[in-house]
C-alpha cells in the first residue's frame, strides 16, 4: 500500500479522475438517423424500460465508488464513451447513486454510424466549467467515402481552483483487424496531439488529462510514437507489466485500451496545486464474470444477443490526485 494511503481514514485532500467505457448506453427510442435498431423494445436485444433503467443504475453505483477508499468525495471528473445521446448522459446524472453528488455533464452529437458519442461528468461542487469543444475525427474508407467515427471532446475548467483541460477520446475500433486499422487510430492519436498543441500554444504550462478508449494499449504504436512526447507521463503503462491487469479481453487476452494520461506537470509537488499520486483499474470482482469460460472478464450487459444484466464489457479507469487546502 503506497505510504499517502497509510491511514485507514478517508482523505478530503483526495481526488478522483475517472474513465469509463460504458458499454452501448442506449435509450429505448429509435433514432431514423443511426443504426440503433437493435436496441429498442422491438428490436433484436429486447431493450426495453426495464433493462434500461437497470443498466443506468448500476453504472451509477459502480461510478459513485471510483477512488471511494481513499477519498472523501465522489469523482471529480469522469469521462464517458458508447453513450447514445444528451438524455442518457442526463439520467445517468440523475440516476440512484449519482444524484446526492451534484454531477452535470458535457455532451455534444458525434456523427457516428452506430450513434455513439463521448462525454464528460463532472461534479459542480469540485470542478467550475469554463468552456468545451468538439473536434471531427476525418477519416476515409478504402473507397475514398468518409469514414465517420467519434469526435474528441475538450473540456476545460477550474478543478478546486485549478485550471485543467480534459481530452476524452474513443478511437476506431479494431473490428476490421489490429493491423488493417492501425491507420485510423494513428490519426486520432495525430488529432489529440493537434488539439494539445493549440492548447499549450495559449497556456505554455497546461495541466492536461488525455483519456479514452483508445482502442490500443499504451505501448501501441499509436499511443508511443504519436500521442505521448516527453510533456506526458501514462501511469496506465506500468499496470500492463502486473500479470491479468487490462480492461477488457479478447480472446481470452487482456488489453489496457482504456486510459488516463497526463502532462508530468502534474507530477510535480507544489503547495496548493494538484499532483498525481496513483491510477488503477477499478476490477472488483462483482464487475467480473464468475464462472465460465469468460470468467474473470468484465460482466457485460449483452453476450451476442443474450441478455446477461451486467455493466460493461470494460472496466474503468480511475487516478488520483491530491491538493492540499
Amino acid at each position: 500500500m503506497l505510504s499517502f494511503f497509510s491511514s485507514s481514514k478517508k482523505r478530503k485532500d483526495i481526488f478522483t479522475v475517472g474513465f469509463y467505457n460504458v458499454e452501448n448506453l442506449f435509450d429505448t427510442v429509435d433514432d431514423p438517423k443511426t443504426f440503433d435498431d437493435d436496441f429498442t423494445s422491438e428490436g433484436k436485444k429486447k431493450w426495453g424500460n426495464k433493462r434500461y433503467r437497470d443498466k443506468v443504475k448500476k453504472l451509477g453505483s459502480v461510478i459513485s465508488q471510483l477512488g471511494n477508499e481513499q477519498s472523501r468525495h465522489a469523482p471529480a471528473i469522469v469521462g464517458l464513451v458508447e453513450v447514445e445521446n444528451a438524455k442518457v448522459v442526463n439520467d445517468l446524472a440523475n440516476s440512484k447513486y449519482l444524484r446526492k453528488h451534484h454531477y452535470d455533464f458535457v455532451h455534444y452529437d458525434s456523427p457516428d454510424d452506430r450513434g455513439i458519442d463521448v462525454a464528460l461528468l463532472y461534479n459542480k461542487q469540485l470542478f467550475e466549467l469554463l468552456g468545451s469543444e468538439h473536434f471531427p475525427l476525418y477519416l476515409e474508407d478504402e473507397e475514398g467515402k468518409r469514414d465517420y467515427t467519434r469526435d474528441v471532446l475538450v473540456v476545460y475548467g477550474n478543478l478546486n481552483g485549478e485550471l485543467v483541460h480534459v481530452l476524452v477520446n474513443h478511437w476506431p475500433s479494431r473490428r476490421e483487424g489490429t493491423e488493417e486499422s492501425e491507420y485510423k487510430r494513428v490519426e486520432a492519436a495525430k488529432l489529440a496531439r493537434t488539439i494539445v498543441e493549440v492548447i499549450q500554444e495559449k497556456h505554455y504550462d497546461a495541466k492536461i488529462l488525455i483519456m479514452g478508449d483508445f482502442n490500443d494499449d499504451p505501448t501501441s504504436t499509436s499511443i508511443k510514437d504519436h500521442l505521448m512526447t516527453e510533456d506526458f507521463y501514462n501511469p496506465m503503462e506500468s499496470l500492463l507489466d502486473r500479470d491479468a491487469i487490462g480492461t477488457l479481453t479478447y480472446n481470452s487476452k487482456w488489453n489496457l485500451f482504456d486510459q488516463i494520461i497526463i502532462t508530468k506537470n502534474f507530477t510535480t509537488e507544489k503547495p496548493e496545486k494538484h499532483t498525481f499520486k496513483h491510477a488503477e483499474v477499478f476490477n472488483k470482482e462483482w464487475l467480473k464474470i464468475f464462472k465460465g469460460k469468460l470468467k474473470g472478464s468484465p460482466f457485460r450487459t449483452y453476450i451476442g444477443p443474450w441478455y446477461q444484466g451486467g455493466f460493461s464489457d470494460h472496466f474503468p479507469v480511475y487516478l488520483f490526485l491530491k491538493k492540499e487546502k
